[in-house]
């Protein structure tokens, strides 16, 4: 068998804005790359996928296939017109996820933030899809609820169908790792005595900015992750606190619930949430929250009204 190239498989995938549509781009020394443009330069049209989700649906081949469109482009081997990291608008990597499985109390220095004692087994609960938004989007304060609160999350994207998988087979499933801000409506998360309505407002899930492959980051159990609220750092914390695993994740979730290609796992939050702080500290209109996790980018997010996304689209 044939030894792969080293670094042939690292890559960094986006979704963004381009001439009017959303399409893939590759990111390349901070410069982006048009996957259908690379795809064609390379004889490779088969691979100029309109999507990353459909980049994952076609399956393995195809996903290393385009990494050696990366590797080509990285090692000047192919040559591209690329844009300006800067000067384009990035889209979220999966706008329509079939499901966002989120972690509550999965670190422990939250947990004893929160008062609570380590859980025994993973406690999950879910965001709507709809909620997912782009990395440079707004987050809207819905009228009902002041209490919009943040949180930083390591996100799993799942590569291919995962049913009963194994904790030492998990890894072979995920696809890359993004940031995700977990925001959450706290007067409707609690007062509903369930979390769905408190999770899932539109745009209370932001994530990206791209998709980072796995052998870009040599442990995802050792990661700094951190949420500043206008420069101010108030989550800081490392994925080595997690109390279940990446691979733990995946198989007690697989176990019962079948994940398809692009979904994502929110595997939760550190300390420092707004909240539990004395005195609670919530997003206001007018703040920027950046969510960054170590290797991954950094969203930056700022915080509007409900009648100010309207108005836009009056």
């Amino acid at each position: 068998m044939r030894t792969p190239v080293r670094g042939t498989r690292k890559m960094r995938i986006l979704s963004y804005k381009h001439e009017g549509a959303d399409a893939v781009g590759l990111l390349i020394n901070n410069s982006i790359v048009n996957l259908t443009e690379a795809a064609a330069a390379t004889g490779r049209r088969s691979l100029a996928f309109s999507s990353i989700h459909n980049l994952l649906e076609a399956g393995p081949a195809a996903i290393r296939g385009v990494q050696q469109i990366a590797y080509s482009l990285r090692s000047g081997k192919t040559r591209v017109a690329s844009a300006n990291l800067a000067s384009v608008r990035l889209r979220p990597p999966f706008p329509r996820a079939s499901k966002i499985v989120a972690v509550g109390l999965n670190y422990k220095d939250h947990a004893h933030e929160a008062g609570f004692e380590l859980p025994k087994e993973p406690l999950l609960f879910a965001k709507f899809p709809s909620s997912i938004t782009g990395p440079n989007d707004p987050v809207v304060i819905p009228e009902g609820d002041p209490q919009v609160d943040f949180e930083v999350e390591l996100a799993v994207v799942i590569s291919g169908t995962a049913r009963r998988v194994s904790e030492s087979r998990a890894l072979e499933y995920v696809a890359g790792y993004m940031v995700l801000n977990d925001v959450s409506a706290r007067a409707f998360q609690f007062g509903d005595k369930q979390w769905t309505r408190g999770k899932s407002c539109d745009s209370f899930c932001p994530i990206g900015p791209w998709l980072t492959t796995p052998d870009e980051i040599t442990n995802p159990h050792a990661l700094s992750v951190i949420t500043r609220v206008n420069g101010e750092v108030l989550q800081k914390s490392n994925t080595r606190n997690l109390i279940f695993s990446v691979p733990q994740l995946i198989a007690y979730i697989s176990r019962d619930i079948t994940l398809l290609p692009g979904d994502i796992i929110a595997t939760g939050t550190p300390p420092g949430v707004g909240v539990f702080r004395e005195p609670p500290r919530f997003l206001a209109v007018g703040d920027v929250v950046e969510t960054e996790v170590e290797g991954l980018g950094v969203l930056r997010n700022p915080v509007v009204a409900t009648a100010m996304v309207e108005a836009e689209f009056a």
